[in-house]
């Protein structure tokens, strides 16, 4: 039997085929929705979280990210979040699909656009500690609300290749601090391995599984992953997305812990629940009951 986890589909009333919204975070606080944004819900676009005033906290996949003024929180497709109410918090969410960004741009351009919200490449956390740059972006901000609400033949060209250089510039601002730095050479193939994890993680665990399924070596495959996320290996890449997986089906179903053991490819409860506090340190009912 499903839990209340809502799944927040993408939806414009005012303008249905932008795809593309910008709502102030105060006001979107105040508004009486069909689910409690104050809870876990699963979100079916991109949000680019922007503060330009007061301070907080917000939840993305079970981690508390606080924010203040000049402070980004990227949010991908497929991730749970949650709200915590501040009453003095002013700023902006960018909400948009991949369709908004892949009909402006080149599949190239796209894709690394898109990278910007991958949690696997970056934290997602930015913060503006210049004032002439965090007033700079707050302007660009600014003229995609003003822009984006004239709503004429050229408001959402020009929305598009607005919020292209508000994720460029974001791009810039990684860059500087090394929190992000573009890697040519096996992207694609990182991004092929992740959509293959995260989609059989439940299936195989095992790194030979993935490599077989690119036609790769094992060897090449952690040389792919070790050169895009910080030297790692695909088994732990495998063990992360995997513990992310189980921790979405704890909160989202009401069913068993031996059951969620079966369903997430464990033969037994007792080897479900040392994976899960190994990399955890707590037990998938403590996982469940905490949040």
């Amino acid at each position: 039997m499903k839990n209340e986890l809502p799944e927040v589909n993408f939806e414009n009333q005012d303008n249905p085929k932008s795809y593309f919204d910008i709502v102030k975070i105060e006001d979107l606080l105040q508004r009486d929705l069909n689910h409690d944004i104050g809870t876990n819900h699963l979100v079916k676009f991109y949000v680019l979280f922007f503060v330009y005033e007061g301070q907080g906290y917000h939840t993305i996949d079970f981690t508390d990210y606080n924010y203040k003024k000049g402070t980004v929180l990227l949010i991908r497709k497929d991730q749970i979040h949650k709200f915590f109410r501040s009453p003095n918090v002013k700023g902006y969410l960018l909400v948009f699909t991949e369709d908004f960004i892949i009909s402006h741009l080149n599949r190239m351009e796209a894709l690394k656009s898109m990278q910007l919200f991958n949690d696997s490449l970056s934290f997602p956390k930015i913060e503006f500690n210049d004032d002439e740059a965090f007033s700079d972006f707050t302007i660009l901000v600014k003229h995609l609300e003003s822009e984006y609400n004239i709503k004429d033949n050229f408001s959402i060209g020009i929305t598009r290749s607005v919020l292209h250089i508000v994720i460029t510039k974001l791009f810039r601002i990684k860059s500087k601090k090394g929190h992000f730095i573009e890697r040519k050479k096996y992207m694609s193939q990182f991004l092929e391995f992740q959509k293959l994890v995260e989609e059989n993680c439940f299936k195989s665990k095992k790194v030979k599984y993935y490599a077989l399924k690119m036609n790769v070596s094992t060897k090449t495959l952690n040389n792919i992953v070790s050169s895009i996320v910080n030297d790692s290996t695909a088994k732990v890449f495998i063990d992360e997305r995997t513990i992310m997986q189980i921790k979405r089906l704890l909160i989202s179903t009401d069913h068993p812990i031996k059951e969620i053991a079966y369903i997430t490819g464990f033969s037994d409860s007792t080897n479900f629940f040392k994976y899960f506090k190994k990399f955890t340190g707590s037990s998938p009912e403590v996982f469940r009951q905490a949040h």
